[in-house]
């Protein structure tokens, strides 16, 4: 049953990101939202609403070793396993905003989370605000600057989608996230529960890989289709939001206290390393590319990593 609870979870979930994504855009597209706005906002905050739905309803039930797992993870997951699988099947060209903007940043966000959680184990109101504060001064930056992601091709049947009907999959969305992560959780607590495994264990692993899945089947689809809509600068960009919008605003609704102290002894120092490590790898030994051999050392990094949380 339990098995089940957690497939179901994951399903509407991922089917539930997909409806609220599609309405944010198409109702975007229908108020004449520029599309570089819709691709830097709308669809990123759309896109990580999986991990923000289950973070948040995660840390109100009790669960505070998921609702930070699961950023870890998904973290994590975004450049070992989503990007080490995409510059497998395809090389990606890395733009220079990577080192000017992208890496540092979420250098700086992934730092500052490690600080305000390392020492005491808590990650406070106050603490949330200033993430959060941080992605409106990013997300501000960014359109000062318009260098903001775009959507490279809006599918038809977004672009003919009335109001009436993106207002319909925004609550369908909306209601199949909540419902989605209410079935993950109860499925991943209880087999945590009877396998003797930690919610700490779960949430950085299963939890964060399922959370993880429409962002890997988007890139690989965009790879296969030989489309420009997956890059280095949108995984960056979703592991920022993650850490500056998902933790903060969780947070800033109910503080998040970490009871499994692995988090910070060993998940959020590997997720510091795969953060790190991406930067040399986009400098050798070819500059601003990165080809199949960094995506093995990437999906084998994840491979040890999860083989080691295992």
């Amino acid at each position: 049953m339990d098995y089940l609870l957690l497939l179901a979870g994951f399903v509407i979930l991922i089917l539930g990101g997909n409806w609220l994504l599609k309405a944010a855009v198409g109702i975007s597209l229908k108020m004449r939202i520029p599309k570089t706005v819709i691709g830097m906002t709308v669809v990123s905050f759309a896109t990580s609403m999986p991990e923000l739905i289950v973070s948040l309803n995660s840390a109100l039930n009790g669960h505070a070793d998921i609702a930070i797992g699961n950023v870890i993870g998904s973290n994590i997951a975004n450049l070992g396993l989503v990007l080490g699988i995409v510059i497998i099947i395809s090389s990606v060209k890395v733009e220079k905003s990577f080192y000017k903007m992208n890496w540092p940043v979420m250098m700086l966000s992934s730092i500052i989370f490690y600080i305000f959680i390392a020492f005491d184990g808590v990650l406070q109101r106050y603490e949330g605000a200033i993430l959060f504060a941080l992605l409106i001064a990013f997300l501000f930056y960014i359109l000062k600057l318009q260098k903001i992601l775009e959507i490279d091709e809006t599918p038809d049947d977004i672009k003919e989608l009335t109001i009436g009907k993106g207002l319909m999959f925004l609550i369908i969305g909306g209601v199949g996230l909540w419902l989605g992560s209410e079935l993950l959780i109860k499925g991943a607590v209880n087999l945590a529960n009877q396998f003797g495994v930690s919610e700490r264990i779960i949430g950085v692993t299963i939890i964060s890989i399922g959370t993880s899945v429409p962002e890997l089947a988007a890139s690989i689809i965009a790879v296969i289709k030989k489309e420009k809509a997956i890059s280095l600068g949108n995984l960056i960009g979703s592991n920022v939001f993650n850490i500056l919008a998902v933790l903060g605003i969780t947070s800033m609704i109910t503080p998040i206290t970490v009871q499994d102290s692995g988090l910070l002894t060993s998940d959020i120092i590997w997720m510091l390393v795969f953060a790190l490590v991406i930067f040399p790898l986009v400098l050798l030994p070819i500059k601003m590319k990165l080809t199949w051999k960094e995506g093995l050392i990437l999906l084998g990094g994840y491979v040890i990593f999860i083989t080691l949380m295992l």
